[in-house]
């Protein structure tokens, strides 16, 4: 499957989302309000396309073919013009996306699906009024969604069943994976499972249990390395003789007997920041975080090679 698709809104995250449409053979038009940033946006572009051309990470193409297919708008009318496809990702303000779409949805051609990539606001508070609203949806991916395949599929209450569908058979197409939720919720569920996540690591650190290295420490080279190919639930299915309701028989109360202390909230900008923001920079001074950043990709890159080859070796 192939198409075009109109990414509105230039920044980090509409410029991964025209490498990963791009990417898979799709015909991309970048527009942004600020004059010149979809063009400056397109040299990011390249320079990033180098990067993942280095790691074989353009599934065969050379860097050309796949920014051949990015071209920048000059108006939002001639972005929208014909595609399939738009994938909105302004700031993350109501006001701001209300006004968006309202002047998007009347300019997208009637059977194009509207995406946004909001990460913390539910699709219904900036669809309610649009004529068109059964088409639109959030699409909210984990950045760079290039390297990173989840994607949360988000409906509003009134988003159609084929909407939802073909959102979900255009992210497979382009090699995302879609958690196709049922309905919408503030957080989405990748934001309220590491929520979940921080929330404790923050208590941990702030009570003296132990330091923020501690933490990295049994996620890296503990939870991570069985959570990188296989999810909680999984996990747990695997951990008992039985299965996952052996697990749960066996370890509820445990974790029941824990939920009483995990309910307050510790003010992550408050004394404990101190701490966890002297042991980063000890760790990684801030002149060099665009480095690790790099390196990080690049880490992610690795670790998606190796995951093909051990499906193709072990088994999915």
């Amino acid at each position: 499957m192939s198409g075009s698709t109109a990414i509105i809104g230039s920044g980090l995250i509409g410029r991964a989302w025209a490498i990963a449409f791009a990417r898979a053979g799709w015909s991309v038009r970048l527009w942004d309000p600020a004059a010149q940033a979809a063009a400056e946006a397109q040299g990011l572009v390249a320079a990033l396309l180098e990067d993942l051309a280095a790691n074989d990470m353009l599934r065969g193409q050379k860097v050309e073919e796949v920014l051949g297919r990015i071209s920048t708008a000059p108006t939002l009318s001639q972005a929208l013009d014909g595609v399939d496809w738009v994938q909105e990702n302004a700031p993350e303000k109501l006001e701001v996306k209300r006004a968006l779409w309202q002047e998007m949805e009347p300019l997208a051609p009637a059977e194009a699906v509207l995406a946004s990539s909001t990460s913390a606001i539910v699709p219904s508070l900036f669809s309610e009024e649009l004529a068109s609203r059964a088409r639109c949806l959030t699409v909210h991916p984990i950045n760079p969604p290039y390297l990173v395949p989840a994607v949360e599929l988000v409906p509003a209450p009134w988003t159609s069943s084929d909407t939802l569908k073909r959102a979900e058979e255009v992210m497979r197409a382009i090699g995302q994976a879609p958690i196709v939720m049922r309905k919408e919720i503030d957080g989405f569920v990748m934001n309220r499972l590491q929520g979940a996540l921080l929330e404790e690591a923050f208590r941990l650190v702030a009570d003296g249990i132990c330091s923020a290295e501690d933490v990295d420490i049994g996620i890296r080279d503990g939870l991570a390395l069985r959570w990188s190919f296989m999810g909680p639930f999984e996990t747990i299915d695997l951990n008992a003789p039985a299965g996952v309701r052996d697990y749960a028989e066996r370890y509820q109360g445990l974790y029941e007997n824990l939920f009483a202390s995990m309910q307050r909230r510790v003010d992550w900008t408050g004394p404990v920041m101190e701490e966890i923001e002297t042991e980063r920079r000890q760790r990684l001074p801030a002149e060099q975080l665009g480095d690790r950043q790099r390196w990080r990709d690049r880490r992610l890159m690795a670790l998606l090679r190796h995951r093909s080859q051990a499906a193709e070796e072990v088994g999915e």
